[in-house]
């Protein structure tokens, strides 16, 4: 009886301990799918970290649109090239402005009306340019006002204030800008080409023009707009003693 009874008790502890057993397993199988749960959460946080990257993006584009803004608010510039083979014969005040406008529109500043800073047997330079504030490529207030741009002047050296319509000061060998003015913007005798309309060779020491720099030489005048005169009015005569009929423009509104 006492050996029946111990085989019983042993088989009820062994049923027992396997049942025991049997429960731990599916813990641990429970504990598996938890912490496959987990590595799903970590995936939806990879998510959030890419739609945060997206931001960064968006603001980069955004940056790009401030340069051509500061071209949009220039109402300043030499031009970025000469006149070439018509040397002194710009076509007359008109023919002059057109050019300016030319250059303004290819940097999306074309809205703007544009005068070239030249005089006439007529008209004076200062005359023409609108009453300012002016503002260079690089957003330079260059002058404030037409009373303000003569007594002061430009300035051409530290500060350089004086840049083409793309934000270059004009190279020392076209520092020539052609004016036909004396320093306080009225007309300089018949320094003028013909009224900006001849490339003769024949008109010498013609026409009267003023220097975007600086020169390295004290003896030569820095001037912006009353420097010198050239040699005569062709492009060759232009280029001989520095310049190419180069153009300052003011936008008038």
């Amino acid at each position: 009886m006492k050996s029946l009874l111990s085989f019983a008790t042993v088989t009820s502890l062994a049923l027992t301990a396997l049942l025991l057993g049997g429960c731990s397993d599916d813990d641990s199988d429970g504990d598996d799918n938890g912490g496959s749960a987990g590595t799903g959460g970590a995936a939806g946080s990879a998510g959030s970290a890419g739609t945060g990257g997206g931001a960064g993006t968006g603001g980069g584009a955004g940056s790009a649109g401030s340069s051509s803004t500061g071209a949009t608010a220039m109402s300043f510039f030499v031009t970025s090239a000469g006149s070439g083979a018509d040397g002194g014969n710009l076509g007359g005040l008109s023919g002059a402005d057109a050019r300016c406008q030319a250059f303004a529109a290819a940097v999306g500043a074309g809205s703007k009306t544009w005068h070239a800073y030249l005089s006439t047997s007529t008209v004076n330079a200062s005359d023409r340019i609108g009453t300012g504030p002016w503002f260079n490529q690089a957003g330079e207030q260059i002058a404030a006002s037409v009373a303000a741009l003569h007594a002061d002047g430009l300035s051409n050296g530290n500060p350089q204030h004086i840049l083409d319509e793309t934000g270059t000061p004009a190279p020392g060998n076209q520092h020539d800008i052609l004016t036909g003015s004396l320093a306080d913007g009225t007309i300089s005798g018949t320094l003028t080409c013909a009224d900006w309309t001849s490339n003769s060779e024949t008109l010498t020491e013609n026409p009267q023009v003023g220097h975007s720099d600086i020169p390295g030489d004290p003896m030569f005048s820095p001037s912006w707009n009353t420097a010198h005169v050239s040699a005569n009015c062709s492009q060759a005569g232009l280029t001989m003693r520095g310049g190419a009929g180069r153009l300052y423009c003011f936008a008038i509104n």
